[in-house]
């Protein structure tokens, strides 16, 4: 992994290339303060104040250069204004012209980021620097990026390599380097103590076992918080098998375990005052004789049972089981991550999580975050007008919708029904993956909701320095 304690550097006058900021209101007046040399440039190659354009000017000397770029707003700058330019620029180090990065100081990192653990060759650049006189944001902002590159290598690890083991691994050392305590449950006590997640993971080899994976940090008079992700390592759907475009990206299904992990080593790193539980269901919905099947009954840990309409409807079971668990120890936040549903993605795509919630308060907090961190997410309703959907014969509830509309809100119901009651609880169904590159977010893993989690947590728990 880069190290990202070197992108960003406290500014102590060290000789660093300008940059420039100029947005359309500014541009006019920006140019008229250039030198004859540097408008005549700018003239030249048609440079228009439009979204990432960027140009070098030419100094007195050749190695004199700067560069100007167009943000969206100079007074105000996001997460990916810089994003273009970190990935670009030649190594060396940059500072702003008459600003400080702020929020920019996270694309700027996020940019430099590569998955190169399979290249024999890489053709990767040296680092490019940015330094900021604000040197409280530092460390943060060098935490954030490093728990999306941590999300990013797990969920684009192939996963031959990032089997429920590689998962457990993952969580063993993030407990260990924040004293933590690693709890994992696999075997026969899986069996009997979480049916579900045994069930699902029961076809997969040996060496590919289920198991519920927890770590537990913090004081035991700080607010208990739960945050649970589905950790299915491959999804070959089961018996009720995807088609091979279907299985091509399943890899990412773990998705959620990577952003729980990463938020939990966030919330550790920080010293967060909370009772932290994070738990991950780790399975490989495999196929073999021993597969669970279509129309099997499984009974979950809350004892409730389960009717299998979809094999491939597997992560609510595992969470169903997780939830449970997590709800024994009576927190008062549980926040859930999953890549659960197709449905999500028709309805917002692949870069707008849908949020869930059962307390509109959360939701709010949640919503704000990810605008204060350029990391959206959308609401949608938690409608128990739909809860018949998943009505069945012979159980307490099914596992698939008995309708193709709405899959998005049929599976949140499922998952509130392992809910504990007066518990807040957020669910996000993100897709963990991009399928094509913007400036500073690479195709591939992605995390998306990581960092509107986290700045919920902070505004809720938080209270170090403030009034």
């Amino acid at each position: 992994m880069i190290d990202y304690s070197d992108l960003i550097q406290p500014d102590k006058g060290q000789d660093a290339r300008t940059i420039h900021l100029v947005d359309k209101k500014s541009h006019d007046e920006w140019l008229k303060g250039r030198s004859p040399r540097e408008r005549a440039h700018l003239a030249a190659i048609d440079f228009k104040p439009d979204a990432y354009a960027h140009a070098i000017l030419p100094g007195d000397d050749p190695d004199k250069w700067s560069v100007v770029t167009t943000v969206a707003d100079v007074e105000k700058l996001s997460a990916w204004c810089l994003a273009k330019l970190g990935q670009i620029l030649p190594e060396g180090r940059y500072r702003l012209d008459g600003h400080q990065p702020g929020q920019a100081m996270f694309g700027w990192m996020s940019a430099q980021y590569r998955f190169d653990a399979y290249k024999s060759e890489t053709t990767a650049k040296g680092p490019r620097v940015l330094l900021t006189s604000d040197v409280a944001a530092i460390a943060p902002m060098i935490a954030e990026a490093r728990a999306v590159a941590l999300v990013r290598d797990l969920v684009n690890t192939p996963a031959a390599d990032m089997g429920p083991a590689a998962i457990e691994k993952t969580a063993e050392r993030i407990a260990r380097a924040h004293g933590g305590k690693l709890t994992v449950t696999k075997g026969e006590a899986l069996e009997q103590g979480y049916p579900m997640i045994h069930a699902v993971g029961r076809a997969a080899a040996k060496h590919h076992a289920p198991r519920l994976i927890e770590i537990e940090w913090g004081k035991a008079d700080h607010p208990r918080v739960a945050l649970v992700g589905k950790g299915i390592s491959f999804d070959s759907g089961g018996l009720d098998i995807k088609p091979a475009a279907g299985m091509r990206l399943m890899k990412k299904d773990m998705g959620g375990a990577a952003h729980v992990l990463a938020l939990a080593e966030l919330v550790m790193a920080s010293g967060l005052p909370v009772r932290l539980h994070c738990l991950v269901a780790a399975a490989e919905n495999a196929i073999s004789s021993d597969a669970f099947r279509p129309g099997d009954v499984l009974k979950s840990r809350k004892g409730l049972t389960v009717e299998i309409g979809n094999t491939d409807a597997e992560g609510r079971l595992v969470l169903g089981d997780a939830l449970t668990k997590a709800g024994e120890s009576k927190p008062e936040l549980i926040v859930d991550f999953a890549t659960l549903t197709g449905a999500a993605r028709v309805a917002l795509g692949p870069d707008l999580p849908p949020l869930f919630a059962n307390d509109d308060a959360l939701a709010e907090a949640m919503l704000v975050g990810g605008i204060a961190r350029d990391d959206p997410l959308w609401r949608m309703p938690l409608w128990d007008g739909y809860a018949d959907l998943l009505e069945t014969d012979i159980a307490d509830l099914g596992n698939a919708g008995s309708s193709p509309f709405a899959g998005a809100i049929t599976a949140a119901l499922f998952l509130k029904r392992f809910v504990p009651d007066g518990a807040a609880w957020a669910h996000i169904d993100t897709f963990a993956w991009r399928p094509s590159a913007k400036p500073g977010r690479p195709k591939g893993g992605a995390a998306l909701g990581l960092r509107a989690a986290w700045a919920m947590l902070q505004t809720r728990y938080d209270r170090r320095g403030k009034a």
